[in-house]
């Protein structure tokens, strides 16, 4: 198999540049500020096997880490402090996310880890269980 066919392409992901997506309607979104964020990601990746789902990155500023989770999983489960939850119904407030294309210049956003057919959103649990293991 090669890269690009393990690459599961999302109707939300743009073909060029970034573009601003709804949160609760193509993805719910955890996000997680700089060098924490980057430790998370990294440790999410390794649990993973390298198949941990859409993690969107930060390139300037607080380097924001958003990890992609399908839509409605963020409110079934407890963040710890410090972990802000973008998505889910019955919320009053809406929210953007940035999302890059897949190549080209898409900065200041990148991806950290991309989708796949596999694993088309991060799992919600196996977050959770690296956030305990990090002390997030």
């Amino acid at each position: 198999m090669t890269m690009t066919d393990s690459i599961h392409l999302p109707d939300w992901i743009p073909a060029s540049g970034h573009q601003l997506r709804l949160t609760g309607v193509h993805f719910d979104a955890v996000r997680i500020e700089g060098v924490r964020g980057e430790r998370v990601a990294a440790r999410l990746i390794e649990a993973a096997d390298g198949d941990a789902g859409p993690v969107v990155c930060e390139a300037a500023g607080f380097r924001w880490m958003y990890f992609l989770l399908a839509p409605g999983e963020v409110r079934r489960h407890n963040w710890p402090l410090g972990v802000q939850q973008f998505g889910g119904r019955g919320t009053r407030t809406v929210t953007y996310i940035g999302i890059p294309a897949l190549d080209g210049n898409t900065w200041p956003l990148r991806w950290y880890s991309e989708p796949t057919v596999t694993a088309p959103f991060v799992e919600a649990g196996r977050l959770g269980a690296v956030l305990e293991l990090v002390g997030a």
